[in-house]
């Protein structure tokens, strides 16, 4: 990596104590994530392609990027993209609060853009999926940017990951790989600017298995290893409650409302408020 980057991106090995890893995880536990399609009625599969559900399954904070709604990709895809979501629980707000303080000692100028905050987190489950009759692995994620504007910033619990920066070579494969390291229980990562953010592309390749680490979430036909929250910025104007989506948007995610309600009274109550499909 050139020099004049290697203070825009941050990895802590041990940014969570161990009592803020078992509260956490306590915390986590409490919730029941989502298997989610990737199309709906409205972003079909495109030609030669199978409508499917995603690899893992996920839950979101703040506001909830659903696969079906297609993901946030300013400044053409931000309509329709970002349902208002449950607030973050104390905890975790308070080291949101401590993450983007160290994202401003290292930001600045148009690497941290104007009304900047970790207001969405996305919580992603790495471990192994049931197809049919058989185990699949599900450790890995294939190379890939965020959109959203500003640094990126994520926690891990669980097993160890290995993360990967490539190069950004698009349309063409992702390149050769430009850092790597070990993301392990309690780990920080921050990252932003164009380098980090653009000209590289970044993929998890492994989970390990050596541990011992499991999560007991209510999914008979999922076992998690590892648990990774992404934290990234979404400009408030493009953030939507439930009951204020176009009527197509609403009945595409309609279902999965219905089902995080039966926990969720923040969901019941947008459920409560949306017109008539």
């Amino acid at each position: 990596m050139p020099p004049s980057t290697e203070h825009l991106h941050l990895h802590q090995r041990d940014f969570l104590s161990t009592p803020v890893r078992g509260a956490l995880r306590a915390w986590l536990e409490t919730l029941c994530p989502l298997w989610e399609d990737r199309y709906s009625s409205r972003v079909p599969p495109r030609s030669g392609q199978t409508s499917r559900r995603l690899l893992r399954p996920v839950y979101w904070l703040g506001n909830w990027q659903f696969a079906c709604l297609e993901y946030y990709r300013p400044p053409e895809g931000v309509t329709d993209r970002c349902v208002r979501a449950e607030p973050f629980p104390p905890l975790l707000a308070s080291l949101v609060q401590e993450i983007e303080a160290l994202a401003h000692a290292r930001y600045s100028g148009a690497d941290l853009p104007a009304g900047w905050t970790l207001n969405t987190c996305l919580i992603n489950l790495y471990g192994v999926r049931r197809v049919e009759d058989r185990w699949v692995d599900s450790g890995r994620v294939r190379a890939h940017k965020d959109f959203e504007p500003g640094p990126v910033a994520s926690l891990s619990l669980g097993e160890r990951a290995l993360f990967q920066f490539v190069e950004n070579n698009y349309p063409e494969q992702p390149g050769e790989v430009l850092a790597e390291h070990w993301l392990g229980d309690g780990a920080l990562q921050l990252f932003g600017g164009e380098y980090w953010k653009e000209r590289t592309l970044h993929c998890v390749t492994r989970v390990e298995r050596s541990g011992g680490h499991r999560f007991q979430f209510p999914l008979s036909d999922f076992q998690t290893r590892r648990v990774n929250f992404t934290f990234r910025y979404v400009p408030e104007e493009h953030i939507v409650a439930y009951p204020d989506l176009s009527a197509q948007a609403r009945a595409d995610v309609r279902e999965y409302l219905e089902t995080l309600a039966h926990r969720s009274p923040f969901y019941a109550e947008a459920l409560a408020k949306a017109p008539a499909t």
